[in-house]
């Protein structure tokens, strides 16, 4: 069974532990003034009550007072029945009352400077308690002597009160030590938890958000790639007799987007199961433009270098350069691709250019080139586009240089 103590308790069980102290020694100090002072039942009597008052007090001031201000009320009136007990006793167990009293009142007191102006002040009133009972006791004895016994008297009880001050000091220094380090492993504790679930929270939104983002390549990509290659097979269907060179056409470019749309479709599988794409960006780029321009007449030639890249910009910069290939067969009539791929600087550098028919004027982005320059923008990048009439189309991408995270 755990037994957990907070601060309170811990003060409270002191406290209480010091009342039954107290009480021990001023029965202590009853029995032996009963031996020195029996045949006055006076003052043996005021002991009693002296003591028994000073028991009540301290433990009204120890369990039941807050206010720091009452708290040296009850501490003056200690004090002084401390300093009548010495006179009714001459000393006897005057050190151990004052370090049994001060105990419970440092251990009241939360600030140092408070404490140590309580042990200032304790000084003092032991040191005039001691000489005033000491005086009365011992009346008319040798000066010398006298002087001896009071000096070495107050040596020794401020050496007691001293030695109280500096161990009571330690122990609260230590036992707050103590607490906030546990309050902050606690604490510690509680944020690594709260950091695991947060974590764990942003993996599984991390998780959808992929996921999102995969279903909307398939939607976005592959699904106008497979529309793109229904509505040329639809129109070659139409003119194949009429015009069996523009059927050829259209079906050359329906296969080169039904190959597009099969190695995007390919790449999104493997994203949904986890798998990231291991071959080069070099090797995977030869291969997306081996897969266009393979069985047609068209002619390609790239100029691509082994660049470092994240997975979302590989991604992006593969399904850019078929995008684009494929905008300059569908809609340039482009017989000829020049493809770069470099890093200069800070930047990696892509560029796409035809030898199509272009575009008279500003160029105006349609759903593609919008969403090639987007997803430029979106990695920190950014694109241009530029064309004439018959001079072809050309599109230069540039993204920041990845830097893995250390």
């Amino acid at each position: 069974m755990s037994f957990k103590l907070n601060k309170s308790k811990v003060n409270d069980y002191i406290k209480i532990s010091l009342i039954v102290i107290l009480l021990a020694v001023e029965i202590v100090v009853c029995a032996q003034a009963y031996t020195l002072i029996g045949d006055e039942p006076l003052e043996f009597i005021s002991l009693i009550v002296c003591c028994a008052t000073l028991a009540v007090l301290e433990g009204v001031n120890q369990l039941a007072i807050k206010n720091f201000a009452a708290k040296m009320v009850f501490y003056g009136l200690d004090s002084a029945l401390l300093l009548t007990i010495c006179v009714l006793t001459g000393n006897s167990f005057l050190a151990a009352l004052y370090c049994i009293v001060l105990t419970g009142c440092y251990m009241s007191v939360d600030r140092f400077r408070d404490r140590s102006v309580l042990f200032g002040t304790s000084c003092f009133l032991f040191v005039v308690s001691f000489i005033v009972g000491w005086v009365i006791q011992n009346a008319g004895a040798d000066i010398y002597n006298s002087v001896v016994e009071i000096l070495s008297g107050v040596l020794f009880g401020l050496l007691a009160i001293l030695l109280d001050y500096i161990i009571v000091q330690f122990l609260i220094k230590f036992y707050n030590t103590n607490r906030e380090l546990r309050e902050a492993v606690k604490l510690a504790d509680e944020k690594k938890a709260e950091a695991e679930a947060a974590h764990e929270q942003l993996t599984i939104t991390k998780v959808f958000e992929e996921r999102n983002r995969i279903a909307r390549d398939i939607h976005d990509n592959a699904g106008h790639s497979l529309t793109t290659v229904i509505m040329q097979t639809e129109a070659a269907k139409l003119i194949i007799e009429d015009n069996p060179a523009e059927a050829k056409n259209r079906i050359i470019s329906a296969n080169i987007q039904a190959k597009n749309a099969l190695e995007q479709l390919r790449e999104s599988v493997h994203l949904l199961a986890g798998r990231q794409q291991i071959r080069p960006l070099r090797e995977e780029l030869g291969e997306i433009i081996a897969q266009t321009i393979d069985g047609t007449q068209i002619r390609a030639r790239y100029d691509i270098s082994e660049v470092k890249t994240s997975v979302e910009q590989y991604r992006y910069i593969c399904n850019t350069v078929k995008e684009l290939l494929a905008n300059g067969i569908r809609h340039g009539n482009a017989t000829a691709f020049y493809i770069e791929l470099k890093q200069a600087g800070e930047n990696i550098n892509l560029l796409v250019s035809d030898n199509g028919s272009g575009v008279a004027g500003e160029v105006k982005e349609g759903y593609g080139l919008k969403g090639i320059r987007e997803r430029a923008e979106a990695l920190g990048g950014g694109c241009r586009y530029a064309s004439e009439a018959e001079e072809g189309f050309e599109t230069e991408i540039y993204l920041p240089v990845y830097k893995e995270e250390e």
